[in-house]
């Protein structure tokens, strides 16, 4: 980017970051403000992001129209997308919604991990030999997902009360 020189594209994400603060602001007015536990409503949280994200898209507008995003680096990586990387991380997500109610929070949570791993570790290894499956990193990326997703699980439904599904109806699993 050319220092002093206003970018359209810039200011574009600005503009996108503003309007989605305004709709996480409208959906907070919509939220009953009653207070809770502590004095806060459930409407606190949405209309503290909403005016986050209300502030940083208008600074990101200011800067893009005041001259641009300036002693920005040349962005790192490849000038094209790396669709298998892409695919792994999409199929992560997609089986994670589609199982989390059936398999429960912790092994979809993992599922989720160990897909998402192989994505980012197939871009980073793009075009190397090294993208074949390695059974000991899979066991140890099972072994990290699972240490991540259940104390998550059990700080949700032991700590704060709050349902998330489960593969057993013991609250453990």
């Amino acid at each position: 980017m050319t220092q002093g020189r206003a970018s359209g594209p810039q200011t574009l994400i600005g503009v996108g970051v503003l309007a989605i603060g305004v709709v996480i602001a409208v959906g907070a007015a919509i939220i009953p403000a009653e207070a809770g536990y502590a004095g806060v409503g459930p409407n606190f949280l949405p209309w503290l992001v909403g005016a986050g994200l209300i502030l940083c898209g208008a600074l990101v507008v200011w800067e893009a129209r005041s001259g641009g995003f300036r002693n920005m680096e040349a962005p790192s990586g490849s000038g094209r997308g790396y669709w298998p990387g892409f695919a792994w991380m999409s199929a992560a997500l997609l089986l994670n919604a589609a199982l989390i109610t059936t398999i429960g929070f912790i092994l979809s949570c993992t599922l989720c991990f160990v897909l998402a791993v192989r994505g980012l570790r197939s871009a980073d290894a793009q075009g190397s030999a090294s993208t074949r499956l390695d059974m000991g990193q899979l066991l140890r990326d099972v072994l990290i997902g699972a240490a991540i997703a259940a104390p998550v699980y059990w700080m949700f439904t032991k700590l704060l009360a709050i349902n998330l599904p489960g593969l057993t109806n013991t609250g453990w699993i």
